[in-house]
């Protein structure tokens, strides 16, 4: 049957796959648009299977809040090229998975795959688009935080995005240069206490291998490393870090100086060159 341009049309909207890819599949499936979906899916996960060896490190880091701003989720959705990166239908999906996560609060990522987005699962959704992209499409990262108040940060280009969560209500800019200060500052813990032990043991190991190496006697290392150590805490842990707006002050000092009784109770941080 004669395919005509209203019927690409039609299956590109449904797709989103290109107008030739929409003309050739409806004409391997005879003008039956079921069928035409069916073989543009195909071709996806075909496209997907070809491209699985290839590196996805471009893409869209974004992050959100509820409209009660309890509740946040962030997500990375990677793709091979920063051209498909800019992409708005390639914006479009990552929004429109967040905006579920959002509204589902799934666990962790395996839960989010599985969630349905227009008739398909996530998971089939984002090979579905690797047909239609041409390009490897995966979702690397998935995080939720939830308190009393909770605040996104995303990069202005899309490539790096935060979440922290407050004890308590506070004024959004004060918000927001805290979660900027996770974005630049990569912190490896919120404070001392809550840093892993195998980072605390790691880092203490480095710092006794340093004294070593500048030929110090065993039993001053090991009155000498725990003083290395708390600066690596105060470089490294947010609460402790200088606030980079006011290198005078800590970020807890700030936070104090703007609301003595709120507390950062947790964040979290994803750049695609994580």
């Amino acid at each position: 049957m004669a395919i005509t341009a209203t019927d690409v049309a039609k299956l590109r909207k449904m797709t989103g796959a290109g107008m030739m890819d929409c003309k050739k599949a409806l004409e391997e499936a005879n003008g039956d648009f079921e069928r035409a979906q069916d073989l543009i899916r195909e071709r996806g996960k075909l496209i997907a299977s070809k491209r699985a060896d290839r590196e996805a490190t471009e893409g869209a880091v974004i992050a959100k809040t509820t409209a009660d701003g309890k509740f946040g989720a962030a997500i990375c959705l990677n793709c091979e090229t920063d051209f498909v990166a800019k992409n708005a239908d390639f914006v479009g999906l990552a929004e429109s998975i967040l905006d579920l996560a959002i509204e589902k609060r799934p666990a962790n990522l395996e839960e989010l795959l599985a969630l349905n987005l227009n008739g398909l699962s996530i998971a089939d959704l984002v090979t579905e688009k690797s047909g239609v992209t041409g390009e490897k499409l995966g979702i690397s990262f998935y995080g939720k935080l939830e308190d009393n108040f909770v605040i996104p940060y995303i990069h202005m280009n899309k490539k790096l995005a935060t979440l922290v969560s407050f004890s308590k209500v506070i004024n959004t800019e004060v918000a927001k240069d805290i979660a900027m200060q996770v974005a630049a500052m990569n912190p490896v813990a919120l404070d001392k206490s809550s840093t892993p032990a195998e980072v605390v043991e790691k880092e203490l190991q480095i710092a006794k291998e340093q004294l070593r190496l500048e030929g110090k006697a065993e039993d001053m290392i090991e009155k000498i490393a725990p003083g290395k150590l708390n600066k690596f805490f105060k470089d490294n842990t947010l609460m402790a870090q200088d606030f980079i707006k006011d290198a005078k002050m800590s970020v807890e000092a700030y936070l104090k100086s703007a609301d003595a009784e709120a507390k950062v109770t947790g964040f979290l941080r994803w750049s695609l060159n994580d």
